[in-house]
């Protein structure tokens, strides 16, 4: 388990760019979850110590090689319980993202964590992905489904 120092170390190490306010809201991100995952199962509880690096920092894998354009769109689909989303919206402040899950209590959760955060930059709604209208920039998804059933879903 990372401490908030930790965290805020390996940030700084791979994201130069990510300013101290943004660190601040990646360390707090473990704790809002932990909390959140003692009333509503948004994580598998044998996971939830490993938070940082399975899902955290899994989920800002895609910013070492995307940087999203001040003003872009972008969709979540399947956030589950906001990743990649809530830490791609720490990351890129600038951009705005639209998370989607079929699952009520999920989006829930992620509507909290970012009122917690204060991240304006983020809209979440319980909807299956094929009801999504509207023009994005990118999608993005973590373990949601097969590519082919996938694409079907957000053409």
């Amino acid at each position: 388990m990372y401490s908030n120092q930790d965290i805020g170390k390996v940030i700084k190490e791979n994201f130069k760019f990510v300013n101290d306010s943004q660190i601040e809201l990646f360390e707090k991100l473990p704790s809002i979850y932990a909390e959140w995952n003692e009333k509503i199962n948004v994580i598998s509880r044998k996971d939830i110590d490993n938070i940082f690096e399975r899902h955290i920092l899994h989920s800002l894998a895609i910013a070492k090689i995307c940087h999203f354009k001040p003003g872009s769109e972008i969709l979540d689909v399947g956030t589950g319980g906001g990743f990649p989303g809530i830490p791609l919206a720490i990351m890129f402040p600038n951009v705005h993202f639209t998370l989607v899950d079929s699952i009520g209590k999920k989006i829930r959760v992620v509507n909290e964590v970012k009122d917690a955060l204060g991240l304006k930059n983020v809209d979440a709604y319980q909807m299956r992905a094929e009801d999504v209208n509207g023009c994005f920039d990118f999608i993005v998804s973590r373990a949601v489904t097969q590519m082919p059933e996938f694409v079907s879903w957000v053409r």
